[in-house]
């Protein structure tokens, strides 16, 4: 195999996993797509988020009931001749278009609430995608570390059986105990971490980390897509679109506000019977409030201003995604160039010095500590890899949360 397609290999098999015990490996391991899936399904907070839409429903058609009439009954005197009973109903009518202003408040609050949604699901994609590679990386990193300890066992074995012999000194047995034992300390550490990354990764649909097994993803690296495409995405981006939501929630209680300022009317129709005779006479009459002294002025005034404050988030909002997006982009560009660099120069000669290092060992050369070296220079070449490939990974779920997209639709 030429040196050529080296980089091509080791960039398709550096995300491989290590099995699982069978015992604990579900029936077939999880792919990233049905990572999405189920996040989508069971995630505690995207079911929140649709109860929470749900109930904006009720209150919706509550926003449109009309007020309620209201019966009355009065008495008045104790003897019966001289007795007053009157019977009469209060119908209210709603002016100034209060009823529809407030409907359409409601009907806003209820499209903020499915945009919350949206907006929950396009971060939820973005996490179990980060959080994917990421147990991917850290499974990759725990192989590493298990190959490297055995490794350092067998310069233990090898350095223990020179020291008998004579072939080898002390100092270089001594030597490799203790990169064993550094080389256990590392296993330790990558289980640790593999351990929290099935965590965070089962936490997103509340799921058991233990058995979790996933498929090795792809070793494709994201595309880097220019930044002013990316950022014509961004107003059709979810969060762009609850704050301008949220102007027009803002608006539509400040219409509501001041519809308020109009009285209601209240018109009363009844009966009313007197004495003994027992004559009935018709009741009607009309109820208005007079605005003398509340005019509902400060409300209006608070609901003006809350618009105003709207319209500022709105355009914060704004600058904060494109602030946010090209932190983003620069390290995603920053990532791949790091990994290309590594792939097309350091790993080749990490490669490289370990062969060298392994046939000089074999034809007595080198010792075996310096085989270790060359070992461990490339398995750390390794990691440098897996970290700008992870962080490559992470950047790209930043950009779609940022953009409202999925990881699919940033690298078609």
């Amino acid at each position: 195999m030429t040196s050529l397609f080296k980089p091509l290999l080791l960039a398709a098999t550096l995300f491989a996993a290590a099995p699982a015990p069978a015992a604990a490996q579900p029936a077939s391991p999880l792919t990233l797509a049905g990572a999405i899936e189920r996040a989508l399904q069971a995630n505690p907070g995207l079911r929140a988020a649709a109860s929470e839409l749900a109930a904006h429903e009720g209150a919706l058609a509550q926003a449109g009931s009309l007020p309620n009439p209201e019966l009355e009954l009065l008495r008045e005197g104790e003897r019966r001749e001289s007795r007053t009973t009157t019977a009469q109903l209060s119908i209210p009518f709603e002016l100034g278009g209060k009823r529809a202003a407030r409907v359409d408040a409601a009907r806003q609050e209820r499209t903020l609430a499915a945009l919350a949604l949206a907006d929950l699901r396009v971060q939820l994609r973005a996490d179990t995608t980060a959080a994917f590679y990421a147990l991917a990386a850290a499974l990759e990193r725990h192989r590493m570390a298990q190959e490297l300890a055995a490794l350092a066992a067998r310069a233990v074995d090898i350095g223990a059986r020179g020291v008998e012999v004579g072939k080898v000194s002390p100092v270089d047995a001594t030597r490799a105990r203790v990169a064993h034992a550094g080389a256990r300390i590392e296993v330790i550490q990558a289980a640790r971490d593999l351990e929290q990354a099935r965590v965070q990764l089962a936490a997103l649909w509340g799921g058991d980390a233990a058995g979790l097994r996933i498929a090795p993803p792809a070793g494709e690296l994201p595309v880097a897509a220019p930044l002013p495409q990316l950022g014509a995405r961004l107003d059709a981006a979810p969060s762009m679109q609850r704050a301008r939501a949220q102007v027009g929630h803002r608006e539509a209680l400040a219409r509501v506000e001041q519809s308020r300022r109009i009285p209601d009317l209240t018109l009363i129709v009844g009966t009313r019977r007197e004495g003994l005779e027992d004559r009935n006479q018709a009741v009607v009459g009309i109820s208005v409030p007079i605005p003398l002294f509340n005019r509902n002025g400060g409300a209006v005034l608070d609901a003006l201003r809350r618009v105003d404050k709207a319209r500022d988030e709105q355009d914060a909002e704004r600058v904060r995604l494109h602030a946010e997006l090209a932190r983003a982009q620069a390290r995603l560009n920053a990532s791949l160039d790091e990994a290309a660099l590594i792939a097309a120069e350091i790993l080749p000669g990490a490669e490289s010095a370990y062969r060298a290092a392994s046939r000089g060992f074999e034809l007595g050369k080198f010792g075996f500590l310096e085989v270790l070296d060359a070992q461990r220079t490339l398995f750390q070449s390794k990691n440098q890899y897996l970290n700008a490939a992870a962080e490559s990974h992470r950047a790209a779920a930043d950009i779609a949360r940022l953009a409202g997209t999925s990881a699919a639709q940033e690298n078609p």
